[in-house]
């Protein structure tokens, strides 16, 4: 029997997209699975998807970065860059393209739209609520994102499926394959989170690891309003004596990179040995100059970001870079939903993590 398995890429992760591709069809003994489909453009920038072969009773995976900044189209003669609004315009015509002929129709996008503008605290627009909602209106049955800025954003379509992955395993995995003098225990590890909105990625990697926890404070200057955000004032620390340890920082994406900079600033003045990063999105939004000079200045050990969003070359090939690949995950995840099967023990894989550290330390 033929399979009914579709993938669609949108151009924003396509790279990504045939990789995974290549690993089902090696699952499956399969020629190819990845459906042509692209998002011509009118001179004036209006677009829409043209999918070039059919997916008539198909189980349609679509993939979309909306954090890819290095596409461009013309618009007027001049070339314009593509932002989020513009990956999700596409991502909308995609769903269209599919629509009363799919069978099934599951979005791949790792970085959430709009995931950071999840709740209202003035007479402001709730962004990331509104798209949850347009896809479950256009018939989608389900998304899965990575480490969602706020997971109980989920609660805005409570009939659908929002699968959150966490890249925990992969960090794990990572961090302990490249460093082989690592002590597992509390007197000698400690977990730190940035501010109080990454305190659960902490306490979930700090209870796997059997070590405690580091929590800073943000304080911020809400008269004032400067790129969007109110600004920070301080960094207020909160947890236990850090001397002569290793710290982990977990958030969710590295922006600017000034708020990361600044914790890693004040850990070293409180004596810590070395100091990892993990972020499930290295964003640098704002270039690399800053956290250039902080490697430098020795602020920091190393930086661990996936590649499940676009990374600049030029971030792959810094010396404190390193790159968790997560492909063979995403095809996984996408093996598991297409067989009907759970995937519970791919949001957070405890045992599997556990597994490794137990591994490491008996290494």
């Amino acid at each position: 029997m033929e399979n009914n398995l579709a993938l669609i890429a949108l151009e924003s992760y396509s790279k990504q997209a045939n990789r995974i591709n290549q690993l089902l069809c090696e699952w499956y003994n399969a020629d190819n699975f990845l459906v042509s489909a692209r998002c011509p453009r009118f001179a004036s920038g209006e677009a829409k998807c043209v999918i070039d072969e059919s997916i008539r009773n198909k189980d349609v995976f679509i993939f979309v970065d909306v954090c890819n900044n290095s596409l461009k189209y013309k618009m007027d003669g001049e070339l314009n860059r593509m932002s989020p609004d513009d990956h999700y315009q596409d991502l909308k015509r995609a769903i269209l393209a599919c629509s009363g002929v799919a069978q099934r129709i599951t979005v791949i996008m790792p970085f959430m739209y709009e995931g950071r503008q999840h709740r209202k605290t003035a007479r402001e627009s709730l962004d990331c609520a509104m798209m949850l909602k347009e896809l479950e209106f256009m018939g989608v049955d389900s998304l899965v994102t990575f480490d969602a800025h706020d997971p109980r954003i989920q609660n805005v379509t409570p009939l659908k499926a929002l699968s959150n992955i966490s890249p925990a395993l992969q960090f794990t995995q990572a961090l302990l394959t490249e460093y082989e003098d690592i002590k597992i225990d509390p007197d000698h590890l400690m977990f730190v989170a940035p501010d109080e909105g990454a305190t659960e990625r902490v306490v979930f990697f700090a209870s796997l690891f059997g070590v405690n926890i580091g929590m800073f404070f943000k304080r911020r200057d809400y008269a004032h309003i400067v790129d969007g955000t109110n600004p920070i004032i301080a960094h207020d620390f909160c947890g236990g004596s850090l001397e002569g340890m290793d710290a982990i920082v977990v958030d969710d994406m590295i922006a600017s990179g000034g708020s990361i900079i600044d914790v890693c600033k004040q850990l070293r003045d409180r004596g810590v040995k070395r100091i990892f990063i993990f972020s499930t999105f290295g964003l640098f939004s704002s270039g690399f100059s800053k956290i250039d000079k902080a490697y430098e200045e020795g602020l920091f050990d190393r930086i661990f970001t996936t590649n499940l969003v676009y990374q600049k070359p030029e971030l792959l090939e810094k010396e404190y870079y390193y790159s968790v690949n997560m492909n063979r995950y995403i095809a996984a995840i996408i093996d598991t939903i297409h067989k009907h099967n759970s995937i519970l023990n791919l949001l957070k894989p405890e045992e599997r993590i556990k597994q490794t550290i137990q591994n490491y330390v008996n290494s």
